[in-house]
């Protein structure tokens, strides 16, 4: 029960600090917060961009979990996620001629494997080598930019294309929106199917980590390395697998941008996706449900932060930034809440 009550209350205590932030600045919080959750929630269009802009956050939530629970801190979601993306656009460039049966699975294999095969790079390091898993995937995020710019910019970009940017993909690998399906949704909103993967992203996940003997090794290898090596587990083998299945996860964040946004691998197409997995993963308690319901909210203060900004005063979007800020300082701090909430349990029990 706690594991759902400290994340609940530190989402509570940091909309409280965010009123009185807006207070202390001379603008009114019930206004600010009216737009900025009415705006998210409002149909079709609040609603739809909210959930096209949870759909990168659940994959690199569960992409950050995942290492998470396998004792690794995976910093390197971002790089994964900037490598799959050209990848996949390589793919969808290269095959425009397959038919879109062949082309779009090809393209969600590329993405899936270029992000595995990125973030399994420094597990093998971890574990054959002991190289820290934080030093490396950060490293390792400036080196993917680089070679996505690099092949971008002499062999893929458009000729006279003032954008950093591929030329486009085929059309048969392109992916539905949702609008195409969902009544009074309309198509300009992009929010495709990569959603609908995204929820079964995290239905796998949990599949994977409770109900499987990989995924119980894996949580074993996190709880205790010397305790799982000494009852017969690979722990160098898990710390691999995790990562591998980590930087999968971040990939298939391509996926909704390339295949289903944008069309084409864009330079600077995340605005800290990776980054940002990692606060949906600690507020989500690296659990698939909680990164989900994480995620949404993140996006919710996304979308609403661009109409605070437009219709307040002295507010601005940057109090986004601030909440989540404070949203993961309190989950962090989880001990602030530990003992006022156990006082209150003792004397309800009283």
């Amino acid at each position: 029960m706690n594991r759902i009550v400290y994340p609940v209350v530190a989402v509570i205590a940091a909309f409280a600090v965010g009123a009185i932030v807006v207070l202390l600045i001379g603008d009114d919080p019930i206004l600010t917060y009216e737009l900025l959750i009415g705006s998210a929630l409002s149909w079709p269009d609040g609603i739809g961009y909210t959930l096209f802009y949870a759909t990168p956050l659940i994959f690199t939530g569960l992409a950050v979990a995942v290492a998470f629970r396998c004792g690794l801190l995976n910093i390197g979601a971002e790089g994964q996620l900037y490598i799959a993306a050209f990848v996949t656009a390589w793919a969808g460039i290269t095959f425009a001629n397959l038919p879109a049966l062949i082309l779009v699975p090809l393209c969600c294999l590329a993405a899936i494997g270029s992000g595995a095969v990125w973030g399994g790079i420094p597990g093998v390091l971890k574990a054959k080598f002991g190289a820290h898993e934080v030093i490396v995937t950060i490293m390792m995020n400036f080196i993917a930019v680089a070679i996505a710019s690099y092949f971008t910019q002499y062999h893929y970009r458009e000729a006279g294309d003032p954008i950093m940017q591929t030329v486009e993909i085929g059309e048969n690998a392109h992916i539905a929106r949702l609008g195409a399906f969902v009544p009074g949704l309309p198509k300009r909103i992009p929010l495709s199917i990569a959603f609908l993967l995204a929820l079964l992203a995290c239905a796998a996940v949990y599949a994977l980590l409770w109900k499987t003997k990989w995924g119980y090794a894996i949580r074993a290898t996190g709880s205790n390395p010397s305790a799982a090596e000494y009852g017969g587990i690979n722990t160098g083998a898990q710390i691999v697998l995790a990562m591998a299945i980590s930087g999968g996860l971040a990939g298939m964040v391509a996926i909704g941008d390339v295949l289903g946004y944008r069309y084409r691998y864009y330079e600077g197409f995340s605005v800290g996706y990776g980054f940002t997995g990692i606060a949906v993963a600690l507020l989500g308690r690296n659990h698939p449900v909680g990164v989900l319901l994480s995620a949404l909210l993140f996006a919710a203060l996304i979308r609403g932060g661009l109409f605070v900004d437009i219709f307040t005063d002295k507010v601005s979007k940057d109090l986004v930034l601030v909440l989540q800020a404070v949203v993961i300082l309190f989950v962090a701090a989880e001990a602030l809440f530990k003992r006022p909430l156990g006082m209150l349990k003792r004397s309800k029990a009283q």
